[in-house]
């Protein structure tokens, strides 16, 4: 599959997702800073809304992104990294070690 498609799939499904708290889509917040596809292998770059967004809306919306991306076909590893957020450290450990539904199948 054509890099190109496969980076237009991505973007449909990072639109998708939304920042809880004020319920617009992190693609419209410009949130995601970088996109590196190697074959299916994907590493998001972003930043939350504010240094000290609650945690809690930090972790949803980079789950969301870990588990929505590995849904798309020829996606078979996400890596999410945060930036400029208190608790960047944490969630990114959690969320990159949190399952993948792809490898236990």
């Amino acid at each position: 599959q054509d890099i190109k498609q496969l980076r237009v799939k991505i973007f449909d499904e990072l639109s998708k997702i939304v920042d809880p708290e004020i319920n617009t889509s992190i693609v419209e917040l410009e949130l995601i800073d970088e996109v590196n596809i190697n074959s299916s292998d994907v590493k998001v770059d972003l930043h939350l809304t504010s240094p000290f967004c609650p945690a809690v809306f930090g972790f949803k919306i980079c789950q969301d992104i870990h588990d929505n991306l590995l849904k798309v076909s020829g996606v078979d590893n996400v890596k999410v990294n945060v930036s400029n957020h208190f608790m960047a450290e944490q969630i990114n450990n959690q969320v990159n070690n949190s399952p993948n539904l792809k490898k236990l199948g």
